[in-house]
């Protein structure tokens, strides 16, 4: 019916004031633009401009197509200017996240960032939040997503969202009734993440009562491996509940209820890059893990 150099003439007419100015600013022949805009007028069964003085002004019908047409305009802009953000990026992104990532949102992640940067290859380091940071630092990553307290000073950091940890056992472990005050946790071998995590000192803070029992804290870098040590008895754990919710359904393992005070506090993750590389990019991968956590929770 009508294409956007028909939009672009008819506005430059208006603007201009007449067909002549318009031919001139266009480099165009004032016959050719005649003509074109004729054209259109028979395409689109209205009268576009009508004669005002020397010049020529809009018609109402005329107002009207170019207050519309206008608007596919600036969504076309808007369109070119999305897919031009993204569309020359190409190579490899070297993302590290921590492994309470990878149990929980990290593939609704991916999958949104494959869509939104087709032609970029992604290179996936995990690691613990402390390894994180020096690789980030080092420049070894472009991004991170890893816990707040161990992000770089230099670094430029977005928040992403918590991940709630909870406690589990196996079905079979003989524990106290009721919720579970850090003196009944304390008596139990505890398997839970890496020491000098936020969650290992968490959990030593917890249990640092002088009349508790010592506690017998085996750190693990790995979550699997935990959910594995749990799960045959070896002691109780902290894990993300995300990550146990199918374990905990079909009875391979049990959440256990604890006092306020054991109560664990949600992990705070962030996404991190060095300043003056990736901009471009940041925007694209906050966005993706924002919206995989927040569909997560």
């Amino acid at each position: 019916m009508f294409g956007i150099r028909d939009v672009e003439m008819v506005g430059e007419v208006v603007r201009a004031g007449g067909f002549r100015a318009a031919a001139r600013r266009l480099g165009l022949a004032q016959s050719a633009i005649s003509a074109r805009l004729a054209a259109l007028e028979k395409r689109l069964g209205i009268k576009l401009f009508e004669r005002a003085g020397r010049g020529v002004r809009l018609t109402a019908a005329g107002r009207r197509f170019l207050e519309q047409a206008e608007r596919l305009i600036a969504a076309r802009d808007r369109i070119v200017d999305e897919l031009a953000a993204t569309a020359d990026l190409v190579g490899t992104l070297r993302i590290g996240v921590a492994e309470t990532v990878v149990h929980t949102w990290l593939p609704a992640m991916l999958t949104q960032l494959r869509d939104a940067l087709p032609r970029m290859r992604f290179e996936l380091a995990v690691d613990t939040s402390a390894e994180l940071r020096r690789k980030l630092a080092g420049d070894e990553l472009d991004f991170a997503i890893l816990m707040r307290p161990l992000v770089p000073a230099e670094a430029r950091q977005f928040d992403i969202g918590g991940i709630e940890i909870c406690w589990v056992a196996a079905p079979g472990l003989a524990l106290p009734e009721g919720p579970l005050a850090p003196a009944d946790l304390a008596q139990r071998p505890i398997v839970t993440f890496p020491k000098s995590t936020p969650p290992y000192r968490e959990i030593e803070r917890l249990l640092s009562d002088p009349g508790l029992p010592v506690p017998l804290l085996h750190g693990c870098a790995s979550l699997s491996t935990i959910a594995h040590l749990v799960r045959d008895g070896f002691g109780i754990g902290t894990l993300p509940r995300r990550m146990v919710q199918a374990d905990l359904a079909s009875g391979a393992l049990r959440e256990l209820r604890v006092v306020e005070a054991a109560r664990l506090e949600a992990l705070d993750f962030v996404a991190a890059y060095l300043p003056g590389r990736n901009d471009r990019l940041a925007e694209v991968l906050v966005s993706a893990a924002r919206a995989a956590a927040a569909a997560d929770s």
